[in-house]
């Protein structure tokens, strides 16, 4: 029912200005009732209030499970860390032994060469060792191999290295280290003759071929 409706009804009691006024008092009640919220929809808005109640509920549930699972993942990035830390303390360890193992192995090949050399030397290079190889410091250069002994009558000092295996990549470096042990003896014995011996159990053909072209004697391991 409209203002107007309400209006014909009540000037059939009352006066018509009384009437109007009236209508549109009541006219505006009902129109201020209709903005408010039906209590069907304020059922729904409760239990959208609800839901929403619950979801966060759900959602600090997960968070919960989220900081106990970042928790689990710190302690596991720690304990991983420990052994990260403990495997390179490991592998520094057997670098070390590894190291030792090496130096080993290289000191026991260069004794076994001290013995045989000298009869290589004088069967293939025509040189008479006249003193006992051993392992020396001269001008600061450490000398794997240090020895005299003479060819054609001439002394000669021999100088050398040993290497498990030669390889032509290396040669630059294993000979720039020979020509700076053979200034260093030139400087502590003077301008003398100096024969340079790599020791090897194996060398490339093209080290071989670069190394005699220098001048520099090599033997190999199966040659004693």
């Amino acid at each position: 029912m409209n203002e107007i409706e309400i209006f014909q009804k009540l000037k059939e009691v009352v006066d018509e200005k009384v009437a109007l006024k009236i209508a549109e008092v009541i006219t505006e009640t009902a129109r201020f009732y209709n903005k408010l919220v039906t209590k069907d929809e304020f059922k729904e808005l409760k239990e959208i209030v609800a839901e929403l109640a619950e979801a966060q509920k759900k959602t600090e549930e997960r968070l919960g499970i989220l900081e106990e699972k970042m928790e689990e993942l710190a302690e596991a990035q720690k304990k991983t860390e420990e052994a990260i830390l403990e495997l390179t303390k490991g592998l520094t360890n057997l670098r070390k032994d590894f190291g030792g193992f090496s130096l080993t192995m290289s000191y026991a090949f260069e004794n076994e060469a001290f013995k045989h050399l000298p009869k290589v030397l004088k069967k293939k290079y025509n040189i008479a060792v006249k003193e006992k190889f051993i392992r020396k410091e001269v001008g600061g250069k450490e000398l794997n191999l240090f020895g005299k002994g003479q060819r054609d009558g001439v002394e000669v000092y021999i100088i050398g290295e040993s290497k498990l295996r030669l390889e032509e990549k290396e040669y630059h470096n294993i000979l720039s280290e020979l020509d700076e042990k053979e200034e260093a003896v030139k400087e502590e014995y003077g301008d003398v003759e100096v024969v340079k011996v790599l020791i090897t159990h194996y060398a490339k053909k093209g080290f071989i071929k670069k190394a005699e072209d220098e001048g520099i004697i090599i033997v190999q391991s199966f040659e004693w």
